[in-house]
Order: structure tokens, then sequence, then C-alpha cells
């Protein structure tokens, strides 16, 4: 059995939030659910959150994810004591195979990989994820004998002139076996300079009844950095957005300039995709061979077909775009947009729950709302679709090879024909007939001797 236990329960007062620590975010989502992510990918059989200050909005903001558990830690006491009330909720089976996993909500970034290797460390005994840093200062000590053997551990305000020279830190987490953290945590004490039950006590435990001690190392040093304040916070940020950019460049896509760029989800990229400067990816974005993406876009759920290419300032939400289509500057896809292949959307152009055929365009300040518009369609500038009477929504069809003049209102339900032209300024109320002209008009008049108002006094 494998049981995951997060440590949530802390204040965090040096974020200076009525937010609980653990639900400030990284990459667009809070800490914790990163932690819950990346643990869930190890296929646990149970997963406990410690939870403490703001616990009520801890739970509601992972409210219907059924399979987790919550512990409340009240009041805090330290980590030690933390895990203690995790205990109640921790699975059995056969013994030596049962293993717990102790992560925290405010570390919110270690690897599925670096979990298994930490795993795989322990043998039957108990496994640390340590770390070696230039500067250790506020880690505890990782303490090793004459053999090398690691035989406790001191935290840093505890620890002698000697042991706080020692560059090979704890990051707080750990496996061991269940039954014998549930003796271990038993059998700790709070004398020390915090009053506190330290979960690090355990490993001097695990010496003294000859269980192996091992120790595991991250993948990467961003892995294990913790978030106590908006500094941090910020600095972690970055290094994860570093990361995914080098995982992107490697993987061939082109970055005009990595450190400004921002994955807020997954992002997945084919051959010879271009990413400009600014952007931000929401969700799951999918960007397919030779996708270009100008400077300070936004993607969010979507995805983009080979070719297109993407203006800047472009927001796309929940849309989808076939090949070759040409998008933008300052466009903007809502949710339910299905733009074709070869068509264009322009300029101040927003698309609403609309299909765009293909090579269909329009390019210029217009709105399309819950429209089905055919192949080879020009939109002009100025159109929209009157989609709304207040309570309802009506969908506009326009069909294949139409022309809509300018500043046209479609008000719906309506359909336009096959091969229809409506003409400039036309407000149309009832269906277009396919083939032929329609517009709605007054006649144009010119009256004489009008004199334009003169300003008084």
């Amino acid at each position: 059995m494998l049981n995951i236990v997060i440590l949530a329960a802390g204040l965090g007062k040096r974020m200076q939030s009525d937010l609980p620590k653990v639900l400030h975010r990284i990459a667009g989502k809070p800490m914790l659910a990163h932690v819950l992510d990346n643990a869930r990918q190890l296929g646990p059989d149970r997963i406990v959150v410690v939870t403490g200050h703001g616990a009520e909005r801890v739970q509601a903001a992972f409210e219907g994810q059924n399979e987790l558990v919550f512990a409340l830690q009240s009041p805090q006491h330290g980590t030690g004591h933390a895990v203690q009330q995790a205990l109640p909720h921790l699975l059995e089976g056969d013994g030596e195979q049962d293993v717990t996993l102790v992560l925290y909500g405010d570390v919110p970034l270690v690897q599925p990989d670096t979990l298994r290797g930490l795993l795989e460390a322990r043998g039957q005994g108990l496994a640390l994820l340590t770390e070696n840093l230039a500067d250790p200062t506020g880690y505890g000590r990782i303490v090793r004998n004459a053999a090398g053997e690691v035989v406790r551990i001191v935290e840093h305000k505890d620890a002698s002139d000697e042991e706080r020279a020692i560059q090979e830190v704890n990051t707080g987490i750990l496996a061991a076996p269940t039954a014998k953290l549930r003796d271990w945590l038993g059998r700790i004490t709070n004398d020390n300079a915090q009053g506190e039950y330290y979960l690090t006590d355990i490993v001097a435990l695990c010496v003294s009844d000859a269980v192996s001690v091992q120790a595991a190392q991250p993948g990467a040093g961003w892995e294990t950095m913790g978030v106590n304040s908006r500094v941090q916070q910020a600095e972690l940020e970055r290094a994860w957005q570093r990361e995914q950019a080098r995982r992107l460049l490697e993987a061939g896509v082109t970055l005009a300039d990595p450190s400004r760029f921002d994955v807020r989800g997954a992002i997945v990229c084919g051959r010879d995709v271009y990413i400009d400067v600014g952007c931000v990816f929401e969700g799951r974005v999918e960007l397919a061979d030779g996708v270009h993406v100008g400077p300070h876009c936004v993607l969010r759920n979507a995805v983009i077909g080979a070719g297109t290419r993407i203006e800047a300032y472009t927001h796309i939400d929940d849309a989808t775009v076939a090949e070759s289509a040409v998008l933008g500057p300052y466009a903007r896809l809502r949710p339910g947009a299905e733009i074709g292949s070869q068509a264009h959307v322009g300029n101040f152009v927003e698309i609403k729950k609309s299909v765009l055929g293909t090579g269909s365009k329009v390019n210029h300040l217009s709105y399309i709302g819950d429209a089905d518009i055919g192949a080879r369609v020009n939109v002009g500038a100025g159109t929209i679709t009157c989609n709304y009477d207040g309570v309802n929504k009506s969908r506009t069809i326009i069909e294949d090879d139409a022309f809509i003049g300018s500043d046209t209102q479609l008000v719906a339900p309506v359909t336009v024909g096959k091969g229809a032209t409506l003409g400039a300024g036309t407000t149309l109320t009832q269906d277009a007939p396919a083939g032929k002209l329609t517009l709605s008009r007054a006649r144009q008049t010119t009256i004489e001797g009008w004199q334009r108002p003169q300003k008084k006094g």
C-alpha cells in the first residue's frame, strides 16, 4: 500500500494574505494542486491532506475530488505532530511493502520521477530527499557518521557551528515503512528550541532501531524550492517557466525570448512552431506543425491547426482553428468558435459559438455570435449578428459564397442563402434568398436650404 501525506496546515504569515498559503498559485494553479497532480502519477492507494489554517477554504478548493482524505491539525505543533494527525487514515496491507510518502503543500514542483527515485532508494527502510546547497542557512542538516551513513537531522536553530557548516540539507520529503512510521511518531518528543515535534527526529529513532536510512536527490534544484513569501513565489514561478521553456526548446520549438513566456497548464507543439514574446498559454493548448504565434497572445484550451498564423494580441479561449488560418492582430475567439482552414479573422473581430468555414473572411471590427458561416464567405467591416433578444439566443446561418456588406446587422434567427449579397448598411430581419442582392436602407436625400445650427451667444 502506498500512502501519501501532504502537509498543508501552515499559516503562511510572510505571504501577507488572507488566502491559505497552499492556495497561492504557481503557473496558474494552486500550489497544493501541483503536489496532488504529481502525487497521483505514483498511483497511491490513499492521499491524506493535513490542513490547519484556512482548512475550510482548502477543502472547498478541492471539493469533488473524492479520493482525497482531509485531516485537521489544530493547533499546529510541528511537522511530526502534523503527520500524527494523518495516521488514523493510513492504509496498511502486507506490512513490509506498506509505505508512506510525506510531501509538502508549499513545495509544489517535486517531479514524479524524483519521487519514484526516492521510493526506489528506500529499500525496506527510510529514505530522505536531500540536497546540497551553497548556502544552507535555515535548513535542517544531514549528519552522517564516518562511514557516510545518515545518523540524524539537526534543525538549523538547534545546530552547532560545526553542524551548520554541513551543506547537505533535508528537504523534508521522505518515504517510510508505514508501521514503523507509526511507532517512531509515537516516540518523538518536543525537547528542542521551538518546543515542537519534528518529523526529522524519526531519523535518529530509525538508526537506533537498526533500520537503514537512504538518501536520494532531486533531478533539479528548483524541484525542492519552497514558498514562504511573495518573493519566493515569484522566484519559483520564474524557475518553473524557465524549465517549461527549456523543454519546449529541446523539443524544437522556437521561443523569441524564453524569459518572456508563461505556461499555466500544458502545451503540446509540433515541428517548427514559433512563439513570440509575452505569450500566455492556459489549460491545454495544442499547436500543430508550423504554427506562428505573435507577441502578447493568450491561448486557453485551444487547438491550432498546422501553418496557422496568429498575430499580436490575439486571445483564443476554448476554440479550435484548422490549418493555414490567419488570426489577428487583436482578434478574440471565445468558447465554441470553430475556424476553418485558410479562414481569416482580422483585427477587433470577436467570434463566439460560431463556425467560420473554409476560406471565409471576417477581417475588421465585427461580432459573430451563434452563427454558422459557410465557405468562401466575405463578412464586411462593422458587421454584427444580433443573436440575443434579451431572453433567448438564436442562430444566424450564412451559406457558401455569400457576401455581407459593411455595417450589416443580421437579426437572428435569419438565413443568408448561397451566393447572396447583402448591401452595406443592411439590417436583415428576414431570410435573404440565394444568389440575389438584398438591402434595407432609406433612400438618400439632400435637404435644400438646410443650415447647420450656430452656437448661441
